[in-house]
């Protein structure tokens, strides 16, 4: 029997959502402390796993250490290729808490590290452990949050299946708190200008140095209270935001500057795995369009390789 998509409901796991938001930041700042640059920021992002987000593995001294959120048991892991290990609950934590509560876990296995304690992508940032407000934590929407991020992931990775080009990994950034997917075209792009707060220019220019198509999720915000997929390029072509994309849900929005699908849509419908995919290739196809994308190069069709009766032998 298939999984149902969770109930997102923005107005009771929003305080959860701020505090995994928050959290999220400090350890995807140790891994972006303790991994080498890759391109597009790629080695700050953390990665959903069976028991919920994690660090994957990050060089240490000639080992490895992870860091994992575990939405099973609501309880952060800390451990190393040494054997040492530790954790603590996800529960009662405030943002400075879980700031002094993660340090002491890392010396406890060895691993020295100093992050930057201003949160990135959000403005008027509390640093992190001067953060004592006190917010409930509620393991049944930290869940189905996760919950929804597996469902969307399943169907991502069937979208990026039908790309050989250069594409991103499905991940998670902290800083805007999002799952995401990039392809990129092979052309390089305007130099981007826009601004981000609390976070270097120069990074930014990085992220957006080539012509991009991206698609993600994001659990909503304040000033965006509700679960959205989204669908942008980069540059934003003028044209893009008139192409006709399915499904009927979906729309264009000129404060965000790219097409939206309310997650609610695809949660209730009769083939949610369909409804997404719609979204995400018709917005896709929109974007090569307008920006001359050469798809007989780019896209892919391994379906042939996937028939049960194939006579291939692997």
């Amino acid at each position: 029997m298939k999984a149902k998509w969770p109930i997102l409901d923005y107005s009771a796991y929003k305080d959860t959502t701020y505090l995994l938001h928050q959290w999220s930041q400090m350890v995807g700042k140790v891994r972006l402390r303790k991994s080498p640059w890759q391109n597009h920021s790629w080695h700050v992002a953390l990665y959903l796993d069976a028991q919920g987000m994690t660090t994957g593995p990050i060089p240490y001294e000639g080992g490895i250490f992870e860091i994992k959120f575990d939405f099973t048991q609501h309880e952060l892991k800390v451990r190393s290729s040494n054997g040492t290990r530790d954790r603590f609950s996800l529960g009662n934590q405030t943002v400075a808490s879980f700031y002094e509560q993660l340090r002491e876990k890392l010396d406890f296995i060895g691993i020295k590290v100093k992050i930057t304690k201003t949160p990135n992508e959000i403005p008027d940032a509390i640093p992190f452990d001067q953060n004592t407000k006190r917010i409930p934590y509620l393991p049944n929407e930290a869940k189905n949050i996760w919950k929804a991020l597996i469902q969307i992931h399943n169907v991502m990775t069937v979208f990026r299946s039908k790309f050989r080009g250069k594409n991103s990994p499905i991940h998670f950034f902290w800083g805007s708190f999002d799952l995401a997917y990039t392809r990129f075209s092979g052309a390089t792009a305007p130099e981007f200008e826009g601004e981000v707060p609390n976070l270097a220019k120069e990074v930014m220019q990085e992220a957006y140095s080539h012509e991009v198509f991206s698609v993600g999720f994001w659990p909503g915000g304040e000033q965006f209270p509700q679960a959205v997929f989204y669908a942008y390029c980069y540059p934003n072509h003028p044209d893009f935001k008139n192409k006709k994309v399915q499904p009927e849900e979906a729309y264009w929005s000129d404060d965000l500057g790219e097409f939206i699908l309310p997650y609610e849509a695809v949660q209730k419908a009769a083939n949610p795995t369909k409804k997404l995919l719609d979204f995400l290739e018709s917005t896709y196809k929109a974007a090569t369009e307008v920006g001359s994308w050469d798809r007989n190069q780019l896209d892919c069709d391994f379906s042939s390789l996937e028939k049960k009766n194939s006579n291939i032998t692997i």
